[in-house]
């Protein structure tokens, strides 16, 4: 069983950065195509980014281009989301998933196996 264990989320006002971190218990990072998704209140959850198995290919959110980037660090077995120019919208928890497919990066929630617990990230006005 692979636990997924996020961190790096919290407050923060709008213009500023956030950097998640998301490493795996058990397995190795380079094991799995990755992403990074993102639930508010009330919504469904979407996918923010996601990376391939060696970090070759990567797949944004429209609203997000730009501003966040998703990198793989396989020597440290990390996956990262940096985000930058924050905005109140991207207020949600925050959660790592890897998936054990091949194919480049993996856009759809079903396609992944493993979820971490989530990180929040609020970012106010």
């Amino acid at each position: 069983q692979v636990q997924l264990v996020e961190s790096g989320g919290g407050l923060v006002q709008a213009g500023r950065s956030l950097r998640l971190s998301c490493a795996p218990s058990g397995r190795t990072v380079s094991s799995y195509a990755m992403g990074w998704f993102r639930q508010a209140p009330g919504t469904e959850r979407e996918l923010v980014a996601a990376i391939s198995r060696a970090g070759g290919t990567t797949y944004y959110k429209d609203s997000v281009k730009g501003r966040f980037t998703i990198s793989r660090d396989n020597a440290n077995n990390t996956l990262y989301l940096q985000m930058n120019s924050l905005k109140p919208e991207d207020t949600a928890v925050y959660y790592c998933a890897a998936t054990t497919m091949y194919g480049g990066a993996h856009m759809r929630t079903n396609e992944y196996d493993y979820w971490g617990q989530g990180t929040q990230v609020t970012v106010s006005s």
